[in-house]
């Protein structure tokens, strides 16, 4: 099982990289952005391991639909993707907030709920509510934007505003682009036979002053799916919903007694169980995009995305 968990390229004009838990950011002459997904694995903030067969791809190939799927509505900072792992874009400066939207009580925020808390990032959650329940309206809970191996942290709309993290005029062009995408995602989800409950957004300004769409969207690092089907009999029973997210993977840590909290230690994964979390991560993607995916050749990974990269900035 061949993976890519780092890169160390030196491409054409290159002026700088950024290591994130996932992707690694190439920054090249001409505001140009090479973004490499990896097959590295992140949760609860934490980078597990080993790489995960194939997630690189799957992640690229999913954010790279949904860009085009929802260009008509926010403007996005994508411009061709040469490599199945690889995607091109416009150097934005990124606002230091991630825009999470949450349309169902579930993951951190059913945990919080469980809590007794009723208020998330400044938020008020309706009473009476259990895990999995639909909001009344979808609800959104910023995070402020963590580096490698830190922990994103809650943060309401004023303390953004108040700390001057994000200006109250862009963080309403945010709020707005949010909901918008949101609504896209859902729409789509909908037609696979999915539910969207929760996801994030990242966005940056381009050099003009733009207010661009940045990043991963809908994919499964970035969202929490449901299957429609037997959702409303699962909550009445009061079932675990069935979920193609990698909110599975989260549950198995947690069993092995791993929530990233200071002092536990990463569990390790076998060989066995990896690839059945590759196997979740394809089925995910043949869900949300309705298409059969294609493997792409791995014995030479780091080659082959070398020389695609090459290749689109020699004919561009």
């Amino acid at each position: 099982m061949h993976t890519i968990t780092e890169t160390n390229y030196n491409f054409p004009g290159q002026q700088q990289v950024y290591k994130g838990k996932v992707r690694e950011v190439y920054t090249l002459q001409d505001d140009l952005l090479v973004m490499i997904a990896t097959d590295r694995l992140s949760a609860f903030d934490v980078v597990m391991p080993k790489g995960i067969p194939y997630k690189g791809q799957i992640l690229n190939q999913i954010a790279t639909k949904m860009m085009h799927d929802t260009q008509d509505l926010v403007p996005n900072w994508l411009l061709a993707t040469p490599d199945p792992n690889v995607a091109v874009g416009k150097k934005c400066e990124p606002f230091k907030v991630e825009m999470v939207i949450r349309g169902y009580l579930a993951g951190h925020a059913a945990r919080e709920y469980k809590e007794g808390k009723r208020t998330l990032c400044g938020v008020q959650m309706p009473e009476g509510m259990q895990e999995n329940d639909k909001f009344p309206e979808p609800i959104i809970t910023p995070a402020t934007k963590a580096e490698m191996g830190d922990h994103d942290e809650d943060i309401s709309k004023e303390d953004i505003i108040s700390k001057n993290i994000v200006s109250a005029e862009d963080y309403a062009v945010l709020e707005e682009y949010t909901q918008k995408l949101f609504a896209r995602g859902s729409e789509i989800a909908k037609e696979r036979g999915l539910i969207l409950v929760d996801t994030k957004y990242e966005f940056g300004k381009d050099k003009e002053g733009n207010i661009l769409l940045i990043d991963e969207i809908h994919t499964p690092d970035s969202s929490r799916y449901f299957y429609a089907e037997g959702y409303e009999e699962r909550q009445k029973k009061g079932e675990q919903q069935k979920q193609l997210s990698k909110e599975f993977v989260r549950q198995w840590l947690i069993a092995e007694g791993f929530q990233g909290k200071p002092g536990q230690k990463v569990p390790q994964m076998s060989d066995d169980y990896i690839g059945t979390v590759s196997d979740r991560y394809i089925e995910l993607f043949e869900h949300i995009t309705d298409s059969a995916f294609k493997k792409s050749e791995t014995e030479n990974i780091e080659l082959r995305i070398e020389e695609n990269v090459l290749n689109w900035l020699k004919n561009r």
